[in-house]
């Protein structure tokens, strides 16, 4: 049953033109019949099936052109992949350059003036532990010392390597996900603790293979997973008085002092009463040494920028071949949206189609993106530096790419509200 005002208009051509005029109206109105009465049956099983006409709709016009939503999805793909590696190896930085402070069994930490990470190395005098034990409401403080030393290989060759003392009964930071051997070993004379990821490296196989640090032995007695540096220089820890004998550190000297503190003490009182009982020294909570190694590695060295470089980058050029894929299926559909115009569609329906099918698209490529991305993180997970996904992010990327994809629909919407339902009568 074709609309009322077709046939109305087919009557007002037959009386006022000529017989040529009239000829080619006819045709163009029987053509554009056609197309009223396929949209008819088109709306009877929408109905049927229970989808929505405009979800139908959108879903036909983007899976018509299969080489187009091709082109459209690895747009898509590539764009959240991009962001997903660059957002994913930012977490993974920022996770790594603060793993030590993360790890370490601290309240508070006493570091030299003008400590701006944790592998910042300077030397404090011991005395100034012993000031901070005198605080009420400190119940211990831990010496840790480390520093660069090179590791000499069983094959003669040599790396640099950093070295992390402290004591392996007594708190402080030691080694965690030992996978093979045990902490306590450490007490033992010339024992180290190396990660598993650094065999080639360091020249070793595995448990009890050595190396030597300052002529002096280093036997692996136990093996981590997982403990990386994201400046590549393997961790070696060891005992508080083995460490400073292989980097030579004076007897009285300790790199940073890391303070427990009782339970029912008050951590910023605690802190300001130690600041104002040591000089040449700053006290600072955990989460603002944090921060401050954060900030220093992502942002004072321009990695943190790169990184967001990266990921911008991916979000403009997604954006762009969206649209461009966009707009060109619009225009190869123009006559379709002139017909919706000419039947009495509004223009606020025919927007909604075109934003429904950058959903479709969005919802499509997201989904392979992120099981692409899963894969990129199960790859990286032993490397020097890993891409991290977290719930937090995979959301995210949700949203970013439905954003994306409806920013890139303007264009198509921008060259379907001028349609002349009048122009369905040329074709």
């Amino acid at each position: 049953m074709r609309p009322g005002w077709i046939e109305r208009i087919d009557m007002r051509l037959r009386t006022a033109a000529g017989p040529a005029l009239r000829s080619g109206a006819a045709s163009a109105l029987s053509r554009l019949g056609d197309a009223a009465d396929a949209l008819h049956e088109h709306l009877a099983r929408a109905r049927k099936r229970g989808l929505p006409l405009i979800v139908l709709l959108a879903w036909r016009n983007l899976f018509h052109d299969r080489v187009r939503l091709v082109t459209t999805v690895i747009g898509i793909v590539f764009s959240v992949i991009l962001v997903t590696v660059q957002i994913g190896l930012y977490l993974g930085f920022e996770r790594m350059v603060t793993t030590m402070i993360d790890h370490a069994d601290a309240d508070l930490w006493i570091v030299p003036k003008g400590t701006r990470n944790f592998e910042d190395p300077s030397l404090l005098d011991d005395r100034q532990r012993f000031r901070a034990l005198s605080i009420a409401g400190v119940a211990d403080v831990a010496p840790l010392v480390l520093g660069f030393a090179e590791w000499r290989r069983p094959d003669g060759g040599a790396t640099p390597v950093f070295v992390v003392g402290s004591d392996p009964r007594g708190g402080g930071l030691g080694p965690w996900n030992v996978v093979e051997g045990r902490v306590d070993a450490l007490a033992t004379p010339f024992s180290v603790a190396v990660d598993r990821s650094y065999f080639g490296r360091l020249g070793v196989r595995g448990l009890g293979d050595a190396g030597e640090l300052r002529d002096q032995k280093a036997r692996i007695v136990a093996v981590t997973s997982g403990i990386r540096s994201f400046t590549t220089t393997p961790y070696v820890f060891a005992a508080y008085d083995r460490a400073r004998a292989y980097m030579n550190t004076p007897a009285d000297r300790a790199t940073y002092f890391l303070v427990r503190l009782r339970p029912d003490a008050d951590a910023t009182a605690v802190r300001d009463r130690i600041q104002g009982n040591i000089a040449d020294a700053e006290v600072l909570t955990r989460a603002e040494f944090r921060e401050r190694s954060r900030s220093f590695w992502l942002f004072g060295t321009g990695a943190g920028a790169a990184l967001f470089g990266g990921a911008l980058l991916g979000i403009v050029v997604g954006t762009v071949i969206v649209a461009q894929t966009l707009y060109s299926s619009t225009k190869d559909h123009i006559a379709e949206f002139a017909t919706l115009r000419a039947i009495g569609s509004s223009t606020r329906y025919i927007v909604e189609v075109i934003l429904w099918q950058a959903l479709l698209s969005a919802v499509v490529g997201f989904l392979l993106a992120t099981a692409a991305g899963v894969v990129i993180v199960v790859l990286t997970a032993d490397s020097a530096l890993p891409v991290v996904m977290t719930p937090g992010l995979v959301l995210g990327l949700l949203v970013l790419t439905v954003v994306m994809c409806a920013v890139s629909a303007v264009a198509a919407i921008r060259e379907v509200v001028r349609i002349d339902p009048a122009t369905v009568l040329s074709r």
